[in-house]
This record gives structure tokens, C-alpha cells and sequence, in this order.
């Protein structure tokens, strides 16, 4: 059933798609993308407000102090503290458990429901962070804010997927890694200022990410629901009228189609996780919902954008040169993101995951050369040790910009059949929280205990991904989503599980071997 349906009827239709990129669509991308500011804002909010000193007075006075005692040397250990890093990682936990009622949400009220019930709890938790005057007022607050990106996670590169044209959904996905990667930049940018602000400046960076979360509640209640979820709801007419209206034309008969049949086998499915299991759907199983995910969070690029100005002051940097420190890398994630949209669709998801796998082993191993060799003797770096540590952190952050940022998001919501769609991306979001957690929660004490062995560590597992890449995924790019099935039939190893099973996506597959044909 998963994809297997008139597969060689399907793969003629495709070259009769038709449409061009409307206004309306670009309209309803960008706000629905606004999801992704939501979880950037909080990435790089959290950093910087615990590196602050009025903040750690206040909630982690014993890290205060430590952090005074090593002032002015360098020190692996200084903000080494579980509940601190609890305040980070409580979040992930709460969006991964969340991610499960979310699948419910987008699979039977729709994609525009998911991201309409994310903004209202991370509103919440905002205001909730703002006014903490005790630390279960934070944690409490972030797991509401948790909720909130685990909803908005959900939702929104399914969103963008199912929006976009083939030719332009690589791009099109990527808004989504974009405004992460500016809400990132945006939160830099006001710790910066705000770490100025005694001793309340800390509540300012918490509570702006109202400020997102007010824009896509807002923007939400105007948005379209998607035409693949309308149809997978069974309202037809809806769907095919939000079809001609983002693609431009009348003349969408082909498209239309195919996602009805994929929507009659995607409601023969009663219980779409136990599906998601069968043998027929293991290459997304393994591939899009267990290890892009799992790979995006141990490259340790998070690590780096939790931490930043708490690594940089670590490495003896003082407080505003942290802070100055992230904002550098919270642009050069932008620069990446940028990059990437413009060649995703043009060079490939292959191309850029393992040109970028190079350039950060390359650039982990030299980070690692530096600290071994220079840091550690509780002196300052030199300057010019300093800025190689940072040009580099920046080579790094850049190259993962336009690979697993981006694209650990739109392979996954390109590779599921509609009928494990929502519980293909819920797996995705759980398992990509779930490490995230895990490394938020865990790099302080590893930066602690393993030095600068911690990045050699972060270096062989980019190793692993690489080749897990270049042994195991095929190449999308253009490929309609309706039929990315049949990539699998023709790959190497996951022919014989796609088809193994009758009735199952092996039976007629069979019948199209011929090269799919771009859109």
C-alpha cells in the first residue's frame, strides 16, 4: 500500500504537473516558516541569558561564583552544572513527549491547527520565563515552550513540503532552516544588548520570544490548510480550489490525482505508527525518522549554539566578546541557510551533506589541535590563537548552515508516503528532541571532563554520518513527493525490503523501472 499504488500510472503523471510559484504560495511559505523562529530564537536565547551574571546570581548562584573565581582564566569547567543545563535541555524533553499528541493534531485537524497550537504554548511559556522568580517557574516555562516547538515542529516542514512544486521544494523546505537560523541570529543580537541591562535584562531576552509566537498565531489564523491534508480529510473540493490557487493554473488534474490515491491508501491505514514500522517503509524509518535526526544533533552543532558564549567565555573571552563571539556565528548559520537554498535544488541533498561533512571534520580537528596545544594553562588565548578558534567555529558552523541544518529538516518531510507522513515527522521530531536533549544536557560536563577531546568525538561521528550518506540516501532533489517511492526501488540496498512484501509496495512496483523525470 505505502506508495505502491498505480505506481506506473503515477510516474507518467508526473511530467504533466503543471503551475509556476504564485504570490499566494510565497505568502503562505514565509508565515508558516515563521515556526522556525520559534525554535531558533530559542536556541540562541538560552546561551546567552546563561552566561549572563545578573541571571546566574539570581537562579545558580554557585556557578556565579565559580564563573568569578576563574574571571579572568580559561577553564573547561566553569559553567559545569546539571540543573543549569537542565534550564536548556527541559525544553527538548517537553517538545519530544509533545511531538506524539502533535501527529494526532496535524494528521486529523491539520497542518494549520499544529501551528496555531505551538504559538499559544510558546507564548506561554514566554511570558511564564519573563516573570520566573524561582527556578520551577523556568523549567515549568520551558516546558511550555517545549510543547510549543514540538507542535511547530511537527507542522511546519510538513507545511512547506507539501506547499511547494517539486522543482522548488528544496528551497522552499529551507525557509524553515532560514528563520531558525534568524531567530538565532535575532537573539545574539539582543543578548548583546540586553546583557547590558542590570539586573533585568535577562527577562527582556526571555520574554521577546512572545514576539514570534504572536506573529504566527496571528499569521496562522489567515493561512490555507495544505492540499494533501485537505484531501487526506476527505474535503476534495477544498483541496483541489487550494491546489489551483497556489499553482497558479486550472490545469492541475495529474497533481490533484495523485494526491487523491495517495490519500485512499493513506486512509486504508488504521494505524499509521504500526505502519511506519513495516518492512516496505524501512528506508524512511531508518534514513528520514531515526538517523538524519539522530545525526543533526550528534554533529554537535547545537552544542556549539546553546553553549557559544558560554564556550567562549570558557576559552577566556570576556563576557561581551562572547556575546559578540555568537552573534558572528549566528550569522555565519544565516550565510549557510542562504546558500543553501539557492543551491539545494540545483547541486543536491547528496552533494551538500557530504561536501560539508569534510569541511567540519577539517574544521573540528583544527579546533582540537588549538586547545590541545594552547589552552588549558590557565592563561588567556592570544589573539591570534583566538581568532583562529573563531574563524574556524565559523567554517564549521557555516558548512553545517547549508547541509544537516537545513536538510535534517526537508529530507525527512520529503520522503514519507502520506500515510505515515504525520507519524513519520512526529518520529523525526521525538528522535531529533530527544538528542537534542541529550546533548544540551550532557556537553558541559563532556566540554569538562574530555577537554578538547570533545570535539575529536564530535569529528569521528561526522565520519559515521558521512558515510552513512553516501552508502544509504538517494538523491531527491526534484523529485515529486507523491513518488519518491520509487527511488527506493532502484537503490542498491533498500530494493530488496521496498520490495519483499505483496500488496505492500512490491507487488506492481515492478511495473515502473524507468528513471523518474524531474518536475
Amino acid at each position: 500500500m505505502a506508495g505502491g499504488f498505480g505506481s506506473s500510472e503515477r510516474g507518467k503523471r508526473a511530467e504533466l504537473y503543471e503551475g509556476r510559484v504564485t504570490v499566494y504560495f510565497v505568502i503562505a511559505c514565509l508565515v508558516a516558516a515563521l515556526g522556525g523562529s520559534l525554535f531558533g530564537y530559542d536556541l540562541g536565547v538560552s546561551g546567552g541569558v546563561t552566561s549572563m551574571d545578573d541571571f546566574l546570581k539570581d537562579f545558580f548562584p554557585k556557578v556565579y561564583r565559580r564563573k568569578q573565581a576563574h574571571l579572568h582564566e580559561t577553564d573547561y569547567c566553569k559553567y559545569d552544572n546539571q540543573i543549569l543545563t537542565l534550564f536548556t535541555s527541559s525544553l527538548y524533553f517537553a517538545g519530544l513527549t509533545s511531538t506524539f499528541a502533535a501527529s494526532h493534531v496535524t494528521r486529523n485537524r491539520g497542518r494549520r491547527a499544529s501551528i496555531l497550537i505551538g504559538a499559544v504554548s510558546f507564548f506561554c511559556g514566554a511570558v511564564l520565563n519573563a516573570a520566573a522568580v524561582n527556578v520551577g517557574m523556568l523549567i515549568i516555562g520551558r516546558i511550555l515552550l517545549g510543547i510549543g516547538i514540538g507542535f511547530g515542529n511537527q507542522a511546519v516542514p510538513l507545511y512547506l513540503s507539501e506547499m511547494a512544486p517539486a522543482n522548488v521544494r528544496g528551497a522552499t523546505n529551507q525557509l524553515f532552516q532560514l528563520t531558525t537560523c534568524l531567530g538565532i541570529l535575532v537573539a545574539d543580537l539582543i543578548n548583546y544588548f540586553t546583557e547590558r541591562l542590570h539586573p533585568w535584562g535577562w527577562r527582556l531576552s526571555l520574554g521577546l520570544a512572545t514576539v514570534p509566537a504572536i506573529l504566527m498565531f496571528v499569521g496562522g489564523l489567515f493561512l490555507p490548510e495544505t492540499p494533501n491534508s485537505l484531501v487526506e480529510q476527505g474535503r476534495l473540493e477544498e483541496a483541489r480550489a487550494v491546489l489551483e490557487r497556489v499553482r497558479g493554473t486550472k490545469r492541475v488534474d495529474a497533481e490533484f490525482a495523485d494526491l487523491v490515491e495517495a490519500s485512499e491508501a493513506a486512509r486504508a491505514v488504521k494505524r499509521p505508527f504500526r505502519n511506519l514500522f513495516a518492512r516496505k517503509n524501512r528506508p524512511q524509518l531508518v534514513i528520514g525518522a531515526v538517523g538524519i535526526p539522530m545525526f543533526q544533533q550528534l554533529s554537535g552543532m547545537n552544542s556549539i549554539l546553546f553553549y557559544a558564549p558560554v564556550i567562549f567565555q570558557s576559552l577566556g573571552f570576556g563576557s561581551g566578546a562572547a556575546l559578540y563571539s555568537s552573534i558572528i556565528t549566528g550569522s555565519m548559520l544565516v550565510v549557510g541557510a542562504l546558500v543553501s537554498m539557492a543551491l539545494v535544488d540545483r547541486l543536491g541533498r547528496r552533494f551538500l551533506f557530504l561536501e560539508a561533512g569534510f569541511q567540519m571534520i577539517t574544521s573540528l580537528i583544527v579546533i582540537a589541535t588549538i586547545l590541545a596545544l594552547k589552552f588549558g594553562t590557565g592563561v588567556l588565548l592570544s589573539k591570534v590563537d583566538a581568532s583562529v578558534l573563531v574563524v574556524f567555529i565559523c567554517l564549521f558552523v557555516v558548512a553545517y548552515g547549508w547541509s544537516w541544518g537545513p536538510l535534517g529538516w526537508l529530507v525527512p518531510s520529503e520522503i514519507f508516503p502520506l500515510e505515515t507522513r504525520s507519524a513519520g515527522q512526529s518520529m523525526v521530531v521525538c528522535v531529533n528532541l530527544f538528542f537534542t536533549a541529550a546533548m544540551a544536557q550532557c556537553f558541559l560536563a563532556s566540554l569538562c571532563h574530555l577537554r578538547y577531546g570533545v570535539f575529536i568525538l564530535f569529528a569521528g561521528l561526522i565520519v559515521v554520518m558521512s558515510v552513512f550518506i553516501a552508502l544509504l540516501l538517494p538523491e531527491t532533489k526534484k523529485v515529486p513527493i507523491e513518488e519518491m517511492h520509487f527511488l527506493w526501488e532502484r537503490h542498491w540496498f533498500w530494493k530488496s525490503f521496498v520490495g519483499s512484501e505483496e500488496g505492500g509496495g512490491g507487488g506492481r512496483r515492478g511495473e515502473s523501472s524507468g528513471e523518474i523525470k524531474p518536475v
